[in-house]
């Protein structure tokens, strides 16, 4: 079965009905992750904890306007007394909260989502993709303390490892630390929250023998997929095909001493395909080829693209080209992250209801996000002063615009892609001696 043709396959379903701010993230599932980190308030608050999520995700989707301005637009806060809360408060508020609240509240919803979101599958296997992204942080004293700089550069930034289930973009897991943290160090972390029966693809940059054995062996069919890296040794056992081999890996003692129970050998298979003249080979721990034919795989890598097109909604439209985030302490920066993880689900879930509006022709990622996150932000500022009987018309107009999401299919590339040259603190001189 061709890749295109796996993916396009999914069932009917119909969308649960909206009607408060609440049917979007469960108040009950927001209690639940409350209770894992013994998070509870015992006074009434102007700000209850569970609206400090929504605050959360407000920062991430309303990242022009202030705290306070969110506060006041998404009418979270309680009526009685004072309209307002001083912005000295909604700081304090968060700090209460702290970051391993939110953190239970992103898994616990982000599980509710992938289970209700019926995913496409590929022979069998759920297609995930994992890659590592960089976040700006506020040049605080206590930021330039917890996080690192990179080099040429005068802001603290923080290193995130994410892994997305590709035909919807929601995020399953994600783990991040201080910048000279490793990528394979987090994405180790990303093992327990993998599911069974899973195809997870890897940049080049992540082939580790020891983390490539401890994902297979950590559950049932966790099979994995990456280029194959350039002077990368191996022993061809026997050829499955023309461009099919069955090939043996050999870890090296400093491997084995990081990673107990790794093996010394390990079998993998080695698929090469032609593109336009040039050789690509990319490597796989599914060796069964009757079940996994090498012209599916050959093809499959490319899907991995669409965890760098997440990074980019994030980045780019959710957030509006916001490079630094907003909180100037280490734990507050943490927090905020998880609230864009969330807030990116958030969006991407109701992408994947208005994919079920359209009798299963198509699949989220073939939508604009865009366009949906415009709506979506009118749907929340409307939401909390709209009457109940004016609810329905407005949530049948916000699924009834899924069909004009419909994005174009993918050109392809008009030009070979470049490195680019850093950007320089003076003009380069073009006349100088050793140009000539």
């Amino acid at each position: 079965m061709d890749v295109s043709q796996a993916l396009n396959i999914i069932n009917d379903w119909k969308p649960n009905q909206i009607e408060t701010l609440a049917d979007l993230l469960p108040l009950e599932l927001i209690n639940d992750a409350y209770a894992l980190s013994d998070t509870v308030t015992l006074r009434k608050r102007k700000l209850s904890l569970e609206s400090l999520v929504w605050l959360l995700v407000g920062m991430a989707i309303y990242n022009d306007k202030s705290i306070a301005n969110i506060v006041n637009q998404l009418d979270i806060v309680d009526r009685e007394g004072k309209p307002f809360v001083a912005p000295s408060a909604l700081t304090q508020r968060r700090k209460q909260l702290g970051e391993q609240a939110i953190h239970d509240v992103f898994r616990l919803m982000s599980k509710r989502w992938c289970e209700q979101a019926n995913l496409a599958h590929w022979n069998g296997l759920t297609l995930l993709g994992v890659d590592g992204v960089t976040w700006r942080t506020d040049d605080s004293k206590e930021n330039s303390d917890a996080f690192s700089r990179p080099k040429g550069t005068q802001y603290p930034q923080v290193r995130m490892v994410c892994q997305m289930e590709l035909s919807t973009h929601l995020i399953t897991a994600s783990a991040f630390d201080d910048y000279n943290v490793n990528e394979m160090v987090l994405a180790e972390k990303l093992i327990k929250d993998t599911p069974d029966h899973s195809l997870t693809m890897f940049d080049r940059g992540f082939y580790s023998m020891g983390l490539l054995h401890a994902w297979q062996s950590a559950g049932t069919e966790r099979h994995w997929l990456l280029p194959l890296k350039k002077n990368t040794q191996y022993t061809v056992l026997r050829s499955l095909g023309r461009n099919d081999k069955l090939v043996t890996l050999t870890s090296n003692p400093r491997a084995r001493k990081l990673w107990p129970e790794l093996c010394e050998t390990m079998t993998a298979r080695l698929v090469t395909r032609k593109i336009n003249g040039k050789t690509f080979e990319v490597l796989t721990s599914m060796i069964d080829p009757m079940r996994f034919p090498a012209a599916d795989i050959g093809s499959l890598y490319g899907h991995r693209w669409e965890i760098e097109l997440g990074y980019r909604e994030q980045k780019q439209f959710m957030l509006g080209n916001r490079l630094t985030l907003r909180s100037r302490k280490p734990e507050l920066v943490r927090q905020e992250l998880w609230g864009i993880l969330l807030s990116y689900n958030l969006i991407r879930y109701q992408m994947v209801e208005m994919c079920f509006v359209l009798k299963g022709h198509y699949l989220p990622y073939q939508l604009s996000f865009n366009g949906a996150l415009a709506h979506i932000m009118r749907l929340l500022v409307g939401l909390p002063y709209s009457s109940p009987g004016a609810i329905p018309q407005q949530v049948k107009h916000f699924y009834g615009m899924a069909e004009s999401l419909i994005l174009p299919p993918r050109r392809e590339r008009t030009f070979p892609r470049c490195v680019k040259p850093r950007p320089q603190r003076y003009a380069r001189n073009k006349k100088a001696v050793h140009l000539k």
